[in-house]
């Protein structure tokens, strides 16, 4: 079975032939700038990496590759077509150039995907789950011609078991119904819109993570939940198995590369508490991370048996001598500073090239001296938290925003004076159930240590509900409850916007209850010819015509924070990364071919903000 697995993995079970044959049926949709990677994209075995590092198993089978497509009609769309318009790369998005299609469906389309799947008849007591990373918005699947499960929501992975839908013989038909309404509907998109311009950006429709499948026992681990306790020493580690029996007995193994620390055993329905002596503390400066292996047992034999990992590290709050609350890592004050990271590219749009291309913003941010980054207004595949675990950066993660319409007007140090945003019944489920899945599937990383529910007012809502449900679902991080939003006294953290130069919300009027942070500022622009979305009218907050003119003016804001930071500031977040689309105020452009201000001279006058005794706390 092992290996038969390990050749459909390899095979990634297709049927269309061999990679020369799948890579001259695909190639990239001219006309845009891409990064350096669009040429290393193999249309057999796009994104080939294992996609779900928290729990690993095994055997499984990547689909990713060219798939059959076609974009119909709404109102026609009931059915699987009975023919299609062409061939599109999965796991790319049917907007972006390296679907090789570089079409808009909208609200009044569709979205059809087909592939024959090859499973050999020898796959016998055994439950094949179909994975999708990640598919937007709508979603149904089909498993030979009957519906086998539908999801809704952009930003969170579902599975699906699909046993009981496969038909006698190796050739299976899996097609993929997708209908997303972008600007014109309610639910969670980020950037995206009908019509880009300025800050807003292309739709992204359709599959744009990871398709794969895995075959299990009827009684599986199918999820665990890892929560790290510094101060007792100690991890939880709850799992959930399905289809338990009586009598069924959960392992689990904590190690330190390959030195097992501890283990226990518990029941499928209790949570193994592991005692962690003199833990090795999870940092930006000492990323070290355990490894875990969670084993079914059922009188005495392994039925089942994943791995996954995690860190001990804790974040917090706490005064310090000024009675200003600070910003904690490990029962310490850490600055946090970091760029507004939209995960953007020019030839995939939501989805990175390749996985070294997902590695690459993250290893350039830590060599600038960040040690944060502000996910904004997207998630990421769970591989880039990974990268993120193992190189020592902090996370910020927001919520994909959606149905905005309420004004934000920025009032430095005092509150906004704006209502919530009043959202159909409809669209508030659409929004709880989807932050719920996407802190779900995310618990583990010990990298994020702040959510943040809302960006600025974009379809903010009963702020303190939402805020207090977050806290209250996940104490073991803080919550920004809107950074830069309409402002009220909920959550952990006083998150002001000001463009862009940097200053600090009012440390008398907030600094008690809630961490004083600066969550976006910057914006300083440098188009650079030949590596932009577009030849003109470009956009930045202040733009500059030279490196030089643009690091000057950066260094200045770097020197600006000293007194900020002794005042009680904890956090700061630039904007942004790179380049995206119209907007040219990134620290690399679009095309990530050029860094605009020096890694080591930025690392070099970052270092400074991370001197402790700034937000000195009593122990």
């Amino acid at each position: 079975m092992k290996k038969l697995l390990t050749s459909m993995a390899m095979q990634a079970v297709i049927s269309f032939g061999a990679v020369h044959a799948q890579q001259s049926d695909w190639k990239i949709v001219e006309g845009k700038i891409v990064t350096p990677w669009a040429e290393k994209v193999n249309a057999a075995t796009p994104h080939p990496e294992y996609p779900r590092p928290q729990l690993v198993r095994e055997k499984w089978a990547n689909l990713n590759g060219l798939w059959n497509y076609a974009i119909i009609a709404k109102s026609s769309s009931d059915t699987k077509p009975a023919a299609f318009q062409g061939r599109i790369l999965v796991p790319f998005a049917v907007e972006s150039a390296l679907s090789g299609v570089g079409k808009t469906v909208g609200k009044d389309s569709v979205l059809w995907y087909q592939k024959t799947l090859t499973l050999s008849s020898k796959l016998k007591n055994q439950n094949i789950l179909l994975h999708f990373g990640a598919v937007d918005w709508e979603c149904d699947v089909f498993v030979n011609g009957k519906k086998a499960g539908s999801h809704k929501g952009g930003y969170d992975g579902f599975s699906i078991d699909i046993t009981s839908f496969l038909v006698k013989g190796e050739k299976q038909d899996l097609a993929v119904r997708v209908w997303d309404p972008s600007s014109d509907g309610p639910q969670p998109r980020g950037k995206q819109i009908k019509n880009p311009n300025s800050i807003w950006y292309t739709p992204v429709t359709g599959i744009w993570q990871t398709v794969w499948l895995e075959t299990v026992p009827t009684t599986y681990i199918a999820a665990t939940k890892n929560t790290p306790d510094i101060d007792k020493e100690s991890v939880t580690i709850k799992s959930v198995v399905k289809n338990s029996l009586a009598g069924d007995v959960v392992k689990v193994t904590a190690l330190d590369g390959a030195s097992v620390i501890t283990e226990k055993e518990v029941s499928p329905e209790e949570d193994a508490v592991l005692d962690i002596k003199t833990p090795k503390l999870w940092s930006p400066d000492t990323p070290h991370l355990y490894d875990l292996k969670i084993t079914l047992i059922r009188k005495g034999k392994v039925v089942d048996e994943v791995k996954s990992y995690f860190a001990m590290r804790k974040i917090s709050m706490k005064p310090d001598q000024n009675g200003i609350q600070r910003m904690l890592l490990n029962n310490k004050f850490v600055f946090q500073y970091g760029p507004l990271d939209q995960g953007w590219w020019p030839d995939g749009l939501y989805t990175a090239p390749t996985d070294e291309a997902l590695k690459f913003d993250i290893v350039k941010t830590k060599e600038m001296g960040f040690n944060m980054i502000r996910k904004h207004v997207k998630v990421e595949p769970a591989t880039w938290y990974r990268y993120c675990d193992q190189l020592g950066m902090l996370v910020w993660q927001d919520m994909p925003s959606g149905d905005l319409g309420n004004r934000w007007e920025p009032n430095p140090g005092i509150t906004g004076n704006e209502t919530d945003r009043d959202r159909t019944p409809e669209s508030e489920n659409i929004y709880k159930t989807e932050w719920k899945a996407i802190m779900d599937a995310t618990y583990n990383f010990p990298c994020i240590v702040v959510w943040v529910p809302f960006n600025e007012a974009w379809g903010q809502f009963k702020t303190e509900e939402i805020t207090n449900w977050t806290m209250n679902y996940d104490p073991s991080r803080l919550v920004n409850s809107a950074s830069g939003g309409n402002f009220l006294p909920v959550g952990h953290i006083m998150d002001l916007h000001h463009y862009p130069a940097p200053v600090m919300p009012r440390p008398d009027l907030f600094g008690a209850k809630q961490v004083i942070v600066l969550g976006e500022f910057g914006g300083l622009g440098l188009p650079v010819d030949k590596h932009t979305w577009q030849q003109k009218d470009n956009w930045g907050y202040q733009s500059f015509k030279s490196k030089e003119e643009l690091y000057k003016k950066y260094e200045s804001f770097i020197n600006s924070f000293e007194p900020l930071i002794k005042r009680g500031l904890s956090a700061a977040v630039y904007t942004q990364t790179t380049d995206v689309e119209v907007e040219i105020n990134g620290l690399m452009t679009y095309d990530r071919k050029v860094i605009k201000m020096p890694e080591a001279k930025l690392k070099e006058i970052h270092s400074k903000l991370y001197n402790t005794a700034w937000g000195n706390v009593n122990p």
